[in-house]
């Protein structure tokens, strides 16, 4: 005779008592028929099963849902109002092997966070995300939602939501499904045995999709808030049937079995597009930073507006993404077209770029007086600092930093243009540095439609530039 014995017991991805929240240590502190601990149960159980919890990652904004970090044994991180779908999707570009969650509630995401999960979807990025439906703002006292039901009455809406005052409410899933490259969108209710049953295969198939490297999903949960309604837990789940199910109707709104078509990488698309062979140059001529002698450039180029600053740091940054580089390049000007104050950032590297924001630079490249004195205290002891000498008369005082002077403005005179100043700085640049090869840099100004004769002169700065290093 067989003895069969049944066990329960919390989902690995729970914590054993949930230390971190005070009060009673077994127990969550969501309200009495609130759905949002049903769905960190079945989450939880997802995670267990597929065997990830040790590269999870939850990303939860404002609202009752920032609470998971309570009771979720995986990583956590929290995100400004709104903004979870941006943080989510910076996570998993810089750790693409995680599996990322993104948890939000209707106020949240519908609301403010409307043209993050937008683009999130459009994008077709790689995570998951989970969204509460309670048609409230539940925390914050009570407040209309986007998704509130028309005629409901909430703190903000007192004589109960119009269509010609509050418009209809937003149907998300509705929305979403539209795009192309979304791969799973779902919508489920936790109210009974056979819609929490529905509720639970939708999470895994989620997360499952996010494992397969599928693209982006989505589940919408309806879910009960008898506090934000002030009924009670029964009465809410009558509620939801009732008033949420008729204008948000369950069921799958799109999935596909293919995974997104991936972004090229740079030197791809670069070659796909008809520029040049992907990567600028033959493999023995290319820079120092794509053979891995140079680790990586960062840089800043600060002048007056019209001496070509912002269009050095582009023609630098295509250029290495024609060798196969990781880039990344931020302008800073301003209001005057010319003659205002004009630098920006601009990183090379073989490895991905974390930020593309530069405190420290190790080069900076100065065309006017105030360029160093801006941008000299900032540079990384060791680091290169070049000098327009034809307009620059100051020099640093600083000794733990290389000084190069290029009279840029004189020799452009020289060359026939002066407007081509900046190509000379580059030129003397790659001289010092061989950061890059001259090919990359004039195949990316050829991309931007400079007439024969114009790239004709820039070649002959860049050539200039070098010639003044070299002798």
């Amino acid at each position: 005779m067989s003895v069969w014995e049944i066990s329960h017991s919390k989902p690995e991805a729970f914590y054993d008592t949930f230390d971190r929240k005070g009060g009673d240590l077994e127990v969550t502190h969501y309200c009495p028929g609130c759905g949002h601990g049903v769905l960190h149960k079945m989450i939880a159980e997802a995670i267990a099963d597929l065997g990830i919890q040790d590269r999870t990652i939850l990303v939860n904004p404002v609202g009752c849902s920032v609470f998971a970090y309570y009771y979720l044994d995986i990583g956590n991180v929290q995100a400004a109002h709104g903004r979870a779908p941006a943080v989510a999707t910076g996570i998993k570009r810089a750790r693409p092997n995680s599996i990322v969650l993104s948890y939000q509630g209707d106020g949240d995401l519908a609301a403010i966070g409307g043209n993050e999960i937008l683009h999130a979807a459009n994008r077709g990025e790689n995570i998951t995300v989970f969204f509460v439906n309670n048609g409230i703002y539940g925390m914050t006292g009570g407040q209309m939602a986007p998704t509130t039901p028309v005629g409901e009455r909430t703190t903000t809406s007192p004589r109960g939501r119009t269509i010609a005052n509050e418009g209809y409410p937003m149907r998300i899933c509705e929305l979403l499904s539209t795009l192309e490259a979304p791969a799973y969108i779902e919508r489920v209710a936790l109210t009974d045995a056979k819609h929490h049953m529905k509720a639970r295969k939708a999470v895994r198939r989620a997360l499952q999709c996010q494992v397969e490297g599928r693209g982006f999903s989505l589940i919408e949960v309806l879910s009960a808030c008898p506090t934000g309604w002030k009924v009670t837990p029964p009465e809410a789940i009558r509620w939801v049937e009732e008033h949420l199910m008729p204008q948000f109707p369950v069921k799958v709104f799109k999935e596909r079995k293919d995974a997104v078509p991936k972004a090229a990488p740079a030197a791809e698309s670069m070659k796909a597009a008809g520029h040049g062979d992907g990567a600028g140059a033959p493999a023995a001529a290319r820079g120092a930073v794509a053979r891995g002698r140079l680790a990586e450039v960062s840089m800043k180029i600060s002048g007056f507006g019209g001496q070509g600053i912002l269009f050095s740091g582009i023609a630098l940054a295509e250029a290495g993404m024609r060798e196969g580089l990781q880039v990344s390049w931020i302008p800073s000007y301003g209001p005057e077209m010319r003659g205002g104050t004009a630098h920006c950032h601009v990183k090379l590297s073989p490895h991905t770029i974390a930020s593309p924001l530069i405190n420290r630079p190790t080069t900076v490249i100065a065309f006017n007086e105030p360029s160093v004195e801006r941008f000299a205290g900032e540079l990384l002891p060791g680091g290169l600092m070049m000098l327009n000498s034809s307009m620059i008369e100051s020099r640093p005082s600083r000794t733990d930093i290389r000084i190069v002077e290029v009279p840029a403005t004189d020799t452009a005179k020289e060359v026939g243009n002066p407007k081509v100043a900046n190509m000379v700085m580059l030129g003397a640049y790659l001289q010092l540095t061989e950061a890059l090869a001259d090919d990359s840099i004039l195949t990316s100004l050829g991309a931007h439609g400079l007439r024969p004769e114009l790239l004709e002169v820039n070649r002959k700065a860049l050539q200039a530039g070098r010639g003044l290093i070299r002798s």
